[in-house]
């Protein structure tokens, strides 16, 4: 899920090697000091032995941050992933259970509030949180009182794409590029209900917010038309796929390409210069995924030493240059590689194309009305 326009990702690979440590070459940190000082700065007295079980994206959190609070409070951290919130979703509605953190996008929070899932956040218990959350993203996050989540990184969906195989003519960054017949069955879209909408939305000049059936069913109408070029809606396969050839354009997630793009060479996943992120001028997604404790947490004394100990800034720093894109968090910020910095945080003029994902759980009939739009669409996939 990082969020770097053509141009910046041209110019700057050479510095994002340097800067994400996905790369296996890079020393690892011990933050051991850091977990033990952000579990007793809430005079929270953690016995050694026991487990903290956190459920959200995948390569979303560096291991030397979970080495060091495993290591510094004598605890295993369990981590389970997903790959859209609505799968996330329908797996606690369900029942499923044994989460202590859950890691939701804004927009979901607001419903698993409403259905009793989650628990209001003591601030008392994570004062890292308030103390360090950098202001300069408080229009991109939902609720800035956190009453029930901690802003965890924010990302920004866009277009991962083969620069060779880019059609001459075709805008890589705009919507329109999903209409492209030379990019028949070379294209994916993820597998998510508010970002394939949206994106209909937005094309058509919307807002990815709409709540009139009118806008929503021609973003239906919209997506329709991209059908026939699209091999299939999938929220994983692109990280794969794009770099292997089988998809040339796949909308995916900023954080997830930088990691591509930057590679994992002890893994055999060199630094990719052929592989490019764009993000559409009619909009763009913001959303930021986000801390939850969930309401049956086994260990909500590790969860909240958690939550605290993300928002140490040197943790924070260890953090952001493992998954290529930014935690809220301004002394983190502040210590990154000042070049490094200028590539992964958008400028101002960038966000302003972006618009910030929103939920409906205080109107359950345009969730509705999204639910059966999303119906439509998927209804093609089995023709």
């Amino acid at each position: 899920m990082t969020k770097l326009n053509t141009m910046v990702f041209a110019a700057a690979s050479a510095v994002l090697v340097a800067g994400c440590s996905q790369s296996g070459d890079t020393d690892s940190v011990d933050l051991s000091a850091q977990a033990i000082a952000a579990a007793e700065a809430v005079g929270c007295k953690i016995p050694a032995g026991g487990e903290l079980h956190i459920y959200t994206w995948s390569d979303y959190i560096a291991p030397d941050v979970i080495a060091g609070f495993e290591k510094g409070l004598g605890v295993k951290v369990v981590v389970d992933t997903f790959d859209s919130n609505e799968a996330m979703y329908a797996k606690l509605k369900a029942g499923g259970t044994g989460y202590d953190i859950m890691m939701p996008s804004s927009y979901q929070i607001g419903q698993m509030a409403k259905d009793g899932m989650i628990d209001r956040l003591d601030h008392a218990k994570c004062p890292n949180v308030r103390k360090n959350f950098d202001p300069a993203y408080a229009a991109q996050v939902v609720d800035s009182s956190f009453s029930y989540s901690a802003p965890y990184s924010v990302t920004y969906t866009g277009f991962m794409y083969l620069k060779d195989k880019v059609p001459t003519g075709v805008d890589i960054e705009s919507w329109s590029v999903l209409e492209s017949a030379q990019l028949k069955g070379r294209v994916t879209i993820l597998d998510d209900i508010r970002e394939v909408i949206g994106a209909g939305l937005m094309s058509l000049g919307y807002s990815i917010n709409s709540a009139d059936p009118k806008e929503i069913d021609a973003a239906v109408a919209q997506v329709l038309k991209w059908r026939g070029n699209i091999r299939k809606f999938d929220s994983e396969s692109y990280k794969t796929e794009v770099p292997g050839g089988a998809t040339w354009v796949g909308q995916g997630y900023s954080t997830d390409v930088t990691q591509v793009i930057v590679g994992d060479e002890e893994a055999g996943a060199p630094p990719r210069d052929d592989i490019g992120f764009a993000l559409p001028k009619e909009g763009f997604t913001i959303a930021f995924d986000e801390m939850v404790v969930a309401k049956d947490a086994r260990r909500k004394d590790l969860a909240y030493a958690f939550i605290n100990y993300i928002y140490d800034g040197d943790v924070a720093k260890v953090n952001m240059e493992y998954i290529c894109g930014p935690n809220p968090v301004k002394p983190g910020i502040d210590a990154l590689d000042p070049a490094y910095r200028a590539i992964i945080i958008l400028s101002p003029e960038v966000i302003a194309r972006g618009q910030v994902l929103r939920g409906f759980d205080d109107r359950p009939e345009v969730m509705e009305l999204y639910n059966k739009a999303w119906d439509r669409i998927k209804a093609t996939e089995a023709r």
